[in-house]
């Protein structure tokens, strides 16, 4: 019997968020608005010049599984975390907010838990630089069997596709899910990371999983092309479901020969964290309801739009209150 709605394997990784300007980026040689992941000594220098600080439970993945969850569908995250101090937080962070942690902390080792310190510009731009630490280590062995085949959908993070072991869970992961039945899908996270691993980004997609998420560099990163449309096209014919957000010019959603193109309301962002991480959240918070893929965009766009309009990576609002406002309940 199935016992989780969603589930999700990614870095678990404790965002570290502080306010910044451009002269501060500048001083310590940070890159403006993308994700950087850096060494251990690099982290520690970070984390001393930042003027304030909020602490949250991230990763990309575990994010939209923690926007479902807090939807009030039961959730699972599997990934892995030291057994030092900001484990234990992370931990217990996920299950206070309703989400199963399923791996507990892992004592030992020399590599400590993953941490991302996020600079957030009066822009609403965020820089991210991330140590990875432990969660580079995740692998087949991390996969619990009773929560792949106990979930409904089974979600994953394109960024650990860096390891080979990485791809290894995501294939066992996947197939164990849907061989009980369930459905499969992924993050593509980033086009840098497609551009080392675009092979295997495409063989997955193809065989190994029911949907796909991205936005359109990641899309267009898939076939190296600029050609947006293109792009999509030949993605929704080796996927059942394809879906590009294209940020203030909506989502595009393919699936089977069918097409919904679903604008936004364009809104300054207090902080951009989070948003393409809570609207997979408001997508598939509407797949596993039984929703229609309309319906679905639009949920997964009232949950970015609500992520961007404070700082913080996760909704800060009730958005099944938000749902029934638009009409979407």
């Amino acid at each position: 019997m199935t016992k989780y709605k969603l589930s999700g394997i990614g870095n678990a990784v404790v965002d570290i968020i502080s306010h910044a300007d451009d002269s501060f980026l500048d001083l310590m040689g940070i890159e403006k608005g993308i994700m950087q992941l850096i060494e251990r000594d690099r982290g520690e220098n970070l984390y001393a010049a930042m003027s304030d600080r909020l602490q949250t439970p991230g990763g990309s993945v575990a994010n939209t599984i923690s926007g479902v969850g807090a939807l009030g569908l039961p959730t699972a995250f599997i990934g892995r975390v030291h057994d030092d101090a900001l484990g234990q937080f992370y931990a217990k962070a996920m299950q206070e907010s309703g989400t199963d942690f399923v791996n507990a902390p892992i004592p030992n080792g020399d590599l400590p838990t993953s941490r991302s310190m996020i600079f957030v510009t009066p822009d609403g731009e965020r820089s991210m630089n991330t140590y990875l630490g432990i969660s580079t280590e995740l692998g087949p062995r991390d996969i619990p069997e009773k929560v792949a085949t106990a979930s409904e959908m089974i979600f994953l993070e394109g960024y650990l596709f860096d390891k080979d072991q990485g791809k290894e869970a995501f294939r066992q992961a996947s197939r164990m899910t849907r061989t009980a039945g369930g459905r499969a899908g992924i993050a593509i996270s980033d086009p840098f990371c497609v551009n080392r691993h675009r092979n295997d980004f495409i063989e997955m997609i193809k065989n190994d999983l029911d949907f796909v998420i991205g936005n359109e560099h990641e899309i267009k990163s898939l076939y190296e092309t600029n050609d947006l449309e293109a792009a999509m096209s030949k993605t929704a014919d080796m996927i059942k479901l394809m879906v590009c957000t294209r940020s203030g010019d909506g989502v595009t959603i393919m699936s089977n020969g069918e097409r919904h193109d679903i604008p936004v309301n364009k809104i300054t962002p207090v902080d951009a964290t989070g948003a393409g991480d809570q609207f997979a959240a408001g997508f598939i918070y509407g797949m596993v309801t039984g929703r229609d893929l309309e319906t679905c965009g639009k949920m997964g766009n009232l949950c970015a739009a609500e992520v961007i309009s404070h700082i913080g990576p996760r909704p800060a609002n009730d958005m099944r209150r938000e749902f029934a406002r638009a009409r979407l309940e």
